[in-house]
């Protein structure tokens, strides 16, 4: 493994354009790009679209606008080139048939001419048997009279890379030795009946001609490691790969149920949480915990400080669940680690349409600058501000009847009538004293603070809870307020 500092380091990272980012993929980006800056090395980002029935341009706008999102910077790939352009797989065509060619040529890979039923028939006896199912090396030795007769008769073929006959043995950079059987790893395709090439042939090659050091990659793919390490092999005796890179597989990200997150579930598409309002910094500190910890007392940190000691060595093999709850707390303290002026400009987009729910033209600048250190404390995601501050910014507050309902008790009425009267004559200029004029007519009541500020709040903001009471009331001034509180009266007269 190399050393820090080792700018002999090559990671790649190299998604397919099919769909949104999932979180899965940003975690698996995001150890390759903290393991190349620890060490000074190279990021690779590298499209891997050669897939035309599932690949889109759309997908594969979206992904360089998510890794511009998250802030990973790449030293070579798409819109910046490199040495070993180009970097989309789709445009790389000539590549992989000239290597295909070499295999074929070479010995360590043949055409197979069986049917897909003849394929089925075999697997389906061999399943019977208690036989491994998987290929029985039926065109591995034919006679050039055979191959005649196959091609006479009109069938086409695929091309299948010879797997050596011993086991294979690797060290995997985060489970240790794996030792893999030949008869668990059989003869596979690397190029399609019409000539497209497979991924099992045009990862390994890209990832040889790009020199790639270390493949740091989902657990999904540990099982074609021995067929990949075979290929690298040949490619190796044929003058086209340098070396066979270091392995190491990243455990599985568990959803709900303990079951591996899929595209298909609600909190794995990376959009959602962009969408939420999450920052980059405390959704990539979050994702760094899955199958990797900074420190046994310490969860929050700043993405400087994990490449700094982040090693693929302590990275756990266990499976890591995605923890909801867990991700939205550590985002929150991102979000109280911004200064004042970071976190008004984070905002701004939930200031807007679509998210707001007021005019536009009522949107007061020095009335958000006043309320947003106070807003800062409260927010778990940036999209909660719109709800937290619309009262400011809207002609009435939001009807929420349950919140009506649940503070507006049996004599809220007068309660607010004495509110009112104590606040109208109150420093609207001190928070303390508007707080100690609810206080007031608390007492006169028999109720406590909390009961008492609870009619007076919803009156005001809509909502039972929201940021703290009467920095806002002061904010949003005496004339507001008393024509809110007036209106609530109304509304329990009625």
């Amino acid at each position: 493994m190399a050393n820090p500092l080792d700018a002999s380091v090559r990671v790649r990272f190299c998604p397919s354009p099919t769909g949104n980012p999932h979180v899965g993929l940003v975690r698996t980006a995001l150890f390759n790009w903290a393991f190349a800056r620890h060490h000074g090395g190279t990021f690779v980002f590298r499209i891997e679209d050669t897939d035309a029935a599932r690949d889109s341009e759309e997908s594969y706008n979206q992904l360089l606008d998510s890794m511009r999102w998250l802030g990973f910077t790449w030293d070579e790939g798409p819109e910046i080139g490199g040495p070993h352009a180009p970097y989309r797989q789709s445009q790389r065509m000539d590549i992989y048939e000239d290597v295909a060619g070499k295999l074929l040529a070479g010995g360590y890979a043949y055409n197979c001419y069986c049917t897909t039923e003849e394929l089925d028939a075999r697997r389906e006896a061999a399943r019977a048997a208690g036989k491994p199912s998987g290929y029985d090396g039926h065109c591995r030795d034919l006679s050039d009279a055979q191959k005649q007769a196959y091609e006479a008769e009109g069938r086409s073929h695929v091309v299948r890379f010879r797997m050596p006959d011993e086991a294979t043995t690797f060290t995997d950079l985060v489970r240790g030795e794996i030792t893999v059987q030949a008869e668990n790893v059989t003869d596979y395709g690397i190029v399609r009946a019409n000539g497209a090439p497979l991924y099992t042939l045009v990862n390994p090659v890209d990832d040889a001609l790009m020199e790639i050091t270390h493949v740091l990659r989902g657990e999904d793919l540990l099982s074609s490691t021995p067929r990949q390490i075979a290929l690298y092999k040949a490619l190796i005796e044929l003058g086209v790969a340098k070396e066979i890179p270091s392995f190491g597989h990243l455990p599985y990200v568990m959803g709900e149920g303990n079951k591996k997150l899929s595209k298909r579930d609600p909190q794995a598409s990376l959009n959602v949480y962009r969408e939420r309002g999450f920052l980059p910094e405390g959704l990539l500190n979050y994702l760094s915990l899955l199958g990797w910890s900074f420190s046994a007392d310490q969860d929050v940190f700043s993405i400087q400080d994990m490449v700094a000691k982040f090693d693929i060595a302590d990275v756990n093999a266990n499976p890591a669940r995605f923890d909801l709850k867990k991700a939205e707390s550590i985002n929150a303290d991102h979000i109280r680690m911004l200064d004042e002026k970071a976190f008004a400009a984070a905002c701004e987009p939930w200031l807007r349409a679509p998210h707001a729910n007021w005019d536009p033209e009522s949107f007061d600048e020095k009335a958000w600058q006043a309320i947003a250190p106070h807003a800062q404390t409260r927010v778990t995601v940036l999209s909660d501000i719109t709800a937290n501050v619309d009262f400011l910014f809207r002609a009435e507050p939001v009807e929420d009847e349950a919140s009506w309902a649940k503070a507006m008790k049996e004599g809220s009425d007068a309660l607010l009538r004495t509110a009112r009267e104590k606040l109208e004559s109150a420093d609207w200029t001190s928070p303390e004293s508007l707080k100690n004029a609810v206080l007031a007519a608390g007492e006169e009541h028999g109720l406590k603070l909390g009961k008492a500020q609870a009619p007076v709040r919803v009156a005001v903001t809509g909502r039972t809870v929201g940021l703290p009471l009467f920095e806002s009331l002061e904010i949003l001034g005496k004339d507001k307020t008393l024509k809110r509180i007036d209106a609530a009266l109304a509304k329990l007269a009625a």
